[in-house]
C-alpha cells in the first residue's frame, strides 16, 4: 500500500509558532509535537466566535503519508474549526533515517503483528494525551470533535468510535481499513507470498474488523453521524469493505441516513502523489474530496 520512495525536498514552508505568542493568525499552519506525536494544525479559516470546534485527522500510509501532506492535501479550509492532523508512527517525522524502510521491514517480519496492528493501536492509543495537550494550547472545544482517517488511519478513527471513550460529534472515513485481513491481503500482494496467519495475529484482525465491532460503533450514547468516502478506483476488497460497514451502521442506527457513503469517481487509493512525505499542492482529485467532506462536516460541527 505504499512505495518505498523518500526523501523529498520541501516545497510549502509550514511555520512553528509558540503558542505563548498569543491568539494565532487566522489560517495560519502550526507544526510540533504533542506528547511526542508530531502534529500539523491549521487554525479557522475565519473569525469564531468563543472556542471552535476541532477536527483530528490521521492520515494514510499511502500518500498523503505524513501529517503535513494529508495537510496539505485535504485542508478542509471551508470547514470553521481548528484542522488537526497527527503524525502516524514511523511516518513524517518519525520515520527512521528519513525513509519509510522500517514500515516496510516490518510488514514483511510479520503483516499483521508489527505493521498493521502495533502501528493502529499505538495511534490511538497516544491520541488522548496528544488532545489533552493541545487543547490545553490551543483552546479548541474538543467537546464538538469529528475525527477523520483515511487508509490505515481510517482504522485509528474506528478504533476511538468503537472503544467509545471520546466524545465525537461526526465522523469521516475516506478509503479505509475497515478489515484488517483486507490489509493483509494487499501486503501479501505487494510482497508476493502469502502471510502465515497464526491464532494471535487472527485475534488481532478481528480486533481490527470494524464491520463485526459495528455493534460497538453503534452502541455510543449519541450515534455518530459517519461519512464513507470510497473511491471508485479503490482497492476492490476495500471497496467491499466501506459497502459492509455502511450496510452494518446503517442497520444498527435509530436515523439510518446518519450513515453515508460517497463513492467518487475518479478517486484511487491516495490522495496525493508519491512520495507524498512533504506538502505539495492539492491535487484535483483530493478537492473533490475535500469539498464532499467540508459539506458532510459543516452542517455537523455547527
Amino acid at each position: 500500500m505504499w512505495r518505498n520512495e523518500v526523501r523529498f525536498p520541501r516545497v510549502l514552508d509550514i511555520v512553528e509558532i509558540d503558542s505563548t505568542r498569543g491568539r494565532t493568525a487566522v489560517g495560519e499552519p502550526v507544526t510540533g509535537t504533542a506528547a511526542g506525536v508530531p502534529f500539523t494544525i491549521l487554525p479557522p479559516s475565519t473569525e469564531v466566535s468563543g472556542p471552535a470546534p476541532v477536527v483530528v485527522a490521521w492520515h494514510m500510509i499511502d500518500a498523503p503519508r505524513s501529517d503535513a501532506a494529508f495537510a496539505a492535501a485535504l485542508p478542509l479550509a471551508g470547514v470553521p474549526a481548528w484542522r488537526v492532523y497527527l503524525g502516524m508512527p514511523l511516518c513524517g517525522a518519525r520515520m527512521v533515517d528519513g525513509s519509510m524502510d522500517a514500515l516496510l521491514e516490518r510488514a514483511r517480519r510479520d503483516a499483521m503483528l508489527a505493521y498493521v496492528d502495533p502501528v493502529v493501536a499505538q495511534a490511538a492509543l497516544e491520541f488522548p494525551a496528544a488532545l489533552a495537550e493541545l487543547r490545553e494550547r490551543f483552546g479548541f472545544d474538543s467537546s464538538r470533535m469529528a475525527v477523520v482517517g483515511g487508509s490505515l488511519g481510517g482504522a485509528v478513527a474506528l478504533t476511538i468510535l468503537a472503544t467509545r471513550e471520546i466524545p465525537v460529534r461526526a465522523a469521516v472515513l475516506i478509503n479505509p481499513a475497515v478489515r484488517a485481513r483486507s490489509v493483509i491481503g494487499l501486503v501479501e500482494d505487494m510482497l508476493e507470498q502469502a502471510y502465515p496467519w497464526s491464532d494471535k495475529a487472527e485475534r488481532a484482525a478481528d480486533q481490527l474488523d470494524f464491520v463485526a465491532r459495528s455493534g460497538e460503533i453503534s452502541a455510543r450514547d449519541e450515534q455518530v453521524p459517519l461519512l464513507l468516502v470510497s473511491g471508485e478506483g479503490d482497492y476492490p476488497s476495500l471497496r467491499t469493505d466501506a459497502d459492509d460497514l455502511v450496510a452494518a451502521l446503517r442497520e444498527r442506527y435509530a436515523r439510518p441516513d446518519d450513515v453515508r457513503l460517497a463513492r467518487l469517481p475518479g478517486l484511487a487509493h491516495p490522495l496525493a502523489e508519491e512520495p507524498g512525505i512533504e506538502p505539495v499542492p492539492q491535487l484535483p482529485i483530493a478537492k473533490l474530496v475535500d469539498d464532499t467532506i467540508t459539506e458532510w462536516l459543516e452542517r455537523r460541527l455547527a
